[in-house]
């Protein structure tokens, strides 16, 4: 661009147009430059970048049944009301494998290469095709050219050749993919959303064959298939679970922007506040770092609202002297944190708050200790932290012994995080540069069988621990865990208390 606009002035100073003029045109060339330089260069820089994406292919390839092909779809778009969509966001999968953020778009990966008339190739990609009138509404596409040299494909078509796939998948031993659950709306105006695209897939495939038996009057018929709509989960699981370097600086700082969001309402926490504002601090923390989206619903429930796992209503308008318990998590750049906190509204812990408070907390870092190498997370996390829940909640007459069954902690202690907030695994043994989570937690709802000066009180406390040959690492360790941390912490000035806006009616 800068000697393109050179070449021109010289060439106008060759034609003796007057200087005012050059300088004129010296400066719209300069905004043009600078725009164009915005327009490319002024995004984030820390991406994944397709050189991940293509050895995560590779990778993926490598673990493949032999003659055998991988097929992934990118997520629908979703209705939210009317003429307006859900914000977009794609399926891990399909980022994961190809860095590609738009719908209505398809991956094939082979086992081994594929020839036709013109090339070999063993990986296809279809894409939405460029379109101006679309794209002045909903956004660039990169369309062909742009998944080629930004994303690295080398077989890139548009959607609407995929109707012409040079492919024959009858003569493959497994045709991978997962299976579809009917629930993709028919966008009628074009022939290559992801409706036409799955429908065009599935008479490729002779999908009518699925299920494997099918009735036949009174007798059960076997078909032959060569539809596998299994494995390919357990090999994505295989891939994700265990976490690269690149995928590691993304997840520790989805974690670290997560702890800070609870640091900064422990120092903004009043008792006034209502759930939909603790809401709001901690998601305006997360766009402060360019969040792209958080995780999962927010969880913010104040008092007997903490005792629902997933209560994602926030409507409690004052949090008293309660507990509020803040289950939240950015996703930055694909990858998802989880961390909780449970904090007094008031500032302080009162005796039967801090007494299931502690009560967790010893849980969870019995549960951390026991987050290495080898561990499973049932049979030695859970138990750890189990344990010790139920010996406390007999010795402070909640049970009648550390034996008897309860719902006072109704779930597990932990999964695995990544691209999903419960993110792709086999359940295996932990492994090296797996990241998972310790949440145990303690909820007496009101109406409990016990003492009423427990209920309505609900404590979880959990953070996203890296297992690594030297021990777990808590990558979400910068929010304050124990009762009196947390007390110091909010005791702290919040620069939030600057914030004031009109009272409106």
């Amino acid at each position: 661009m800068f000697y393109l606009m050179i070449f021109f002035l010289v060439y106008l100073a060759n034609k003796k147009i007057k200087k005012m003029k050059i300088k004129s045109l010296l400066l719209l060339f300069l905004s043009i430059s600078v725009l164009n330089g915005y327009s490319q260069d002024d995004l984030p820089q820390d991406y994944l970048s397709s050189d991940f994406h293509k050895d995560r292919r590779e990778q993926l390839r490598k673990s493949m049944p032999a003659n055998s092909v991988a097929v992934f779809f990118a997520n629908a778009v979703r209705n939210r009301a009317n003429d307006v969509d859900y914000v977009y966001h794609q399926d891990p999968n399909f980022y994961y494998l190809t860095g590609y953020h738009e719908p209505n778009a398809m991956l094939l990966i082979f086992s081994e290469d594929q020839q036709n008339e013109d090339s070999t190739f063993n990986e296809l990609i279809y894409v939405q095709k460029r379109n101006e009138m679309a794209e002045m509404w909903t956004g660039r596409r990169l369309g062909v050219e742009g998944t080629a040299n930004k994303l690295g494909f080398k077989n890139v078509f548009n959607g609407e050749d995929f109707k012409d796939i040079p492919v024959d998948f009858s003569k493959f031993d497994k045709v991978m993919f997962r299976d579809f659950f009917n629930d993709v709306r028919d966008n009628k105006r074009d022939n290559a959303d992801l409706y036409s695209l799955i429908e065009q897939f599935k008479s490729k495939v002779s999908y009518e064959s699925l299920p494997s038996k099918i009735p036949a009057g009174e007798e059960i018929v076997e078909v032959e298939t060569n539809i596998d709509v299994r494995s390919l989960r357990t090999l994505m699981a295989s891939l994700r679970e265990i976490k690269t370097k690149d995928e590691l600086k993304l997840l520790k700082k989805a974690c670290e922007i997560s702890a800070v969001g609870q640091i900064e309402i422990m120092k903004a926490m009043h008792p006034d506040m209502s759930e939909a504002e603790i809401q709001g601090t901690h998601e305006f923390v997360y766009k402060k770092y360019n969040v792209e989206y958080e995780g999962y619903p927010s969880i913010v429930g104040v008092g007997n609202n903490g005792c629902v796992l997933h209560y994602i209503e926030n409507t409690k308008m004052s949090a008293g002297k309660e507990m509020v318990l803040m289950d939240l998590g950015a996703e930055y750049h694909g990858y998802t944190a989880d961390v909780t906190r449970t904090i007094p509204a008031n500032g302080k812990f009162n005796k039967e708050q801090k007494a299931i408070y502690d009560l967790v907390y010893k849980a969870q870092e019995a549960g951390i200790a026991k987050t290495v190498i080898g561990s499973d997370m049932r049979r030695d996390i859970d138990k750890a932290g189990r344990d010790i829940i139920n010996q406390g909640l007999a010795d402070l007459g909640i049970i009648e012994s550390p034996t008897q069954k309860h719902l006072y902690f109704p779930h597990g202690t932990s999964h695995h995080i990544g691209l999903d907030v419960h993110d792709l695994s086999n359940r295996g043994p932990l492994k090296e540069n797996m990241v998972i989570t310790v949440e145990p937690g303690i909820y007496i709802p009101e109406g409990s069988p016990c003492d009423e000066k427990w209920w309505g009180i609900a404590v979880r406390i959990e953070d996203c621990i890296l297992i690594t040959k030297d021990g777990p690492v808590n990558l979400s360790a910068m929010a304050p865990r124990s009762s009196d941390a947390i007390e110091e912490m909010m005791k702290e000035e919040s620069i939030l208390n600057a914030f004031k806006l009109p009272n409106l009616d």
